[in-house]
């Protein structure tokens, strides 16, 4: 399996890696990808690939609450990043209006010049959005990319779904929120979406799949994701990893 999105570089992981990577194994975890957030977590990511080159996969970009008043200066350095080849997707990008209202506009703005950046070096997109769809939306449509877009830990609706799909043809990074109680309206969706357009991931550290809610997340978890898709769909789970392992390669060319 393939986690489309993890943080095992951030810091807390760095003295137990071996042997989260042993527990990755052993639950069939094979391939990660790596989005960074700021100019910080880079050289974390960039630390990690360069141990396992073969299985660590990096993204790229700017996360919205990590918009400052300088944003602009990261952006360079991330285009001057891409043009080396090294990265698979840029990413994670997006919009995030949860935490602060000030900077939207700052943040509409670094979206739509990472989504160019993004066209210019045919990559896809990681997109991060939270209390913010219309306003994702919105930057999408008018910067119409053409690389396929990830929209990374969703849990709409079957209308957000179909929402999207009027702005773009995406893909659904599908994480631990999928087995929580309160996500009956996600797992409805999950039919809508079709098994070929979903993508799994852990967000790692973040969003922990019952039964080990409660505990720091790790990729190793990855199996539970994939264990309620499948029962959400009504296939095996060995058909959820297959396709959707099919897909990420695809969508990530790894």
């Amino acid at each position: 399996m393939i986690d489309t999105h993890s943080h095992i570089y951030f810091p807390e992981f760095e003295e137990e890696i071996s042997n989260l990577l042993k527990r990755c194994k052993d639950a069939g975890v094979s391939d990660f990808i790596l989005p960074n957030v700021d100019a910080r977590s880079l050289p974390q990511v960039k630390k990690l690939h360069s141990l396992y080159p073969e299985v660590m996969h990096m993204a790229i970009g700017l996360h919205p609450t990590e918009i400052k008043d300088d944003w602009n200066n990261f952006l360079h350095i991330v285009e001057k990043e891409l043009s080396t080849g090294n990265y698979v997707a840029v990413g994670e990008i997006g919009i995030d209006l949860y935490w602060d209202k000030t900077k939207i506009e700052e943040q509409k703005k670094a979206f739509a010049q990472q989504l160019q950046l993004a066209q210019k070096y045919n990559l896809p997109v990681i997109i991060h959005s939270r209390d913010a769809f219309e306003e994702t939306m919105e930057v999408i449509e008018k910067t119409k990319p053409t690389v396929p877009l990830i929209f990374h830990s969703f849990t709409g609706d079957i209308a957000d779904v179909e929402r999207i799909r009027k702005g773009c043809d995406p893909y659904f990074g599908i994480n631990g929120v999928v087995t929580y109680k309160n996500a009956p309206k996600l797992r409805e969706a999950l039919a809508i979406i079709g098994i070929d357009k979903i993508i799994l991931e852990t967000d790692s550290p973040y969003l922990t799949p019952i039964p080990h809610r409660g505990k720091r997340n790790e990729s190793s978890y990855l199996p539970f994701i994939r264990d309620k898709i499948a029962e959400a769909l009504e296939i095996t789970p060995q058909e959820v990893e297959r396709i959707t392992d099919q897909t990420a390669r695809k969508v990530f060319r790894i």
